[in-house]
């Protein structure tokens, strides 16, 4: 009876042994305290085979002070192929100074093409204040689903969210140390730009799943100096990363399809679907709407897959997808990535659209540059296209299409003192 018992036992650790996805990490500071201690909130994804799956960040290096965490489910493939999870760590740190956290176990899910069996995750945590911004460094803001899929026969690119809240140059690599990933197994059938672009178009490639593990790092576009609340001071030129989080997740090799062009199996995005790195803007406590829309002549449009903030919202509205996110109090002035695909199903295969990604701000949206004034001295044309149900006379064209524009220039940033002139071109 003994023997049973323990046998169940490695049997139930041995199907959970391969069921990890992949994670991302982003890290904001978010005040700093009058004895020097800082607090910074760390976000995280997550991804595994179950929602009940989980595992921890450590202190790798440095002195990552104390924490605080709330785990929720950002979304979950609906035939159960995997969750993700996003964490919110919260660390009082006594100072500035830089710290690593690490994420390490096993395993990867199982099959994976490029022999990885355990996992490893590095961030570079450093939040000394920067001499171009006066501000704290941030990290770059990405994020990516836990797995993207791609028939064998078709090459496709996969562009990342790539975007820095301080104006610095991001750059991506695979892996390259034991510390950023274990082991740092390059997959064969891709390959990565350092403007963080996946391709794949080894079409040779054997089907199945390969660990996709890649380190983001952001470079300063001119030398700057990083203050230390202890006064400590340290030169950064351009070719020296400011932070390294990690971008790890399932690249899928599908067995092949009838046809390669989208929108025909592949589903195809259309409008008023937004364009990748698209910058969106919304104040606290005013929700935001995601308008995505997707055709696919040959398969069925099934689902809307994201990773984003844990309590966006999904609904389906004949054949468009909105996304919904509301953000808090707290994340004011905060940047959130926000990536998604739209899966189609044709029996039991799958296909996935391109990926793309927003990135949302929240607070209000800047104001566009005033027009500069044309001065008493200058005169400046202005071309206008006008349609009319009904035919237009002069004087319906001064007294109302005139004052108009001149109300659209003057919302534009036109002194409104300026004069506008209506002339007739024979």
């Amino acid at each position: 009876m003994c023997i049973s018992v323990l046998l169940l036992l490695l049997l139930v650790c041995s199907a959970q042994a391969s069921h990890f996805y992949g994670t991302v990490m982003t890290f904001n500071l978010k005040n700093t305290n009058s004895d020097g201690s800082v607090r910074v909130v760390l976000r995280y994804k997550l991804s595994f085979r179950s929602c009940t799956d989980r595992d921890t960040w450590d202190c790798f290096s440095g002195n990552c002070g104390s924490e605080t965490l709330v785990l929720n489910i950002v979304d979950q493939e609906s035939s159960s192929e995997w969750c993700q999870r996003e964490g919110i760590m919260t660390r009082q740190v006594p100072t500035n100074a830089p710290f690593q956290m690490q994420l390490s176990g096993g395993n990867w899910i199982s099959s994976i093409q490029n022999g990885i069996v355990n996992w490893r995750a590095l961030t570079v945590v450093d939040l000394r204040n920067r001499s171009d911004t006066g501000q704290a460094n941030r990290s770059p803001q990405t994020t990516v689903l836990p797995a993207l899929r791609v028939p064998s026969n078709c090459r496709r690119n996969v562009n990342l969210l790539a975007f820095d809240p301080d104006g610095d140059e991001v750059k991506c690599r695979y892996g390259s140390t034991s510390d950023e990933c274990n082991p740092c197994t390059l997959p064969s059938a891709l390959s990565l730009s350092e403007s963080c672009t996946l391709s794949f178009s080894n079409t040779s490639s054997p089907q199945g799943p390969y660990a996709v593990q890649l380190m983001m790092e952001d470079f300063p576009r001119q030398t700057i100096t990083l203050r230390q609340t202890n006064g400590n001071e340290t030169a950064r030129t351009t070719n020296e990363a400011l932070s390294k989080i990690p971008v790890q997740f399932v690249f899928r090799v599908d067995p092949v399809v009838p046809s390669c062009t989208e929108g025909h199996y592949l589903p195809k995005l259309l409008p008023p679907t937004p364009a990748h790195g698209a910058r969106l803007y919304t104040p606290v406590n005013q929700t935001l709407e995601i308008i995505i829309s997707a055709e696919a002549a040959n398969a069925t449009v099934s689902e809307l897959l994201f990773s984003g903030p844990h309590n966006t919202l999904v609904i389906n509205v004949t054949g468009l997808f909105i996304l919904h996110w509301t953000p808090s109090a707290e994340e004011d002035g905060e940047t959130h990535p926000i990536c998604f695909v739209v899966q189609a199903v044709l029996g039991s295969s799958k296909y996935h659209s391109e990926l793309r990604c927003v990135t949302v701000t929240v607070g209000d949206e800047p104001p566009t540059a005033p027009t500069p004034s044309p001065g008493p001295s200058h005169t400046v044309g202005l071309t206008a296209s006008l349609s009319s149900a009904t035919p237009l006379s002069e004087d319906d064209i001064r007294n109302a299409v005139v004052q108009q524009l001149r109300e659209e220039l003057i919302r534009r940033g036109v002194p409104a003192d300026f004069i506008l002139r209506l002339v007739k071109v024979e």
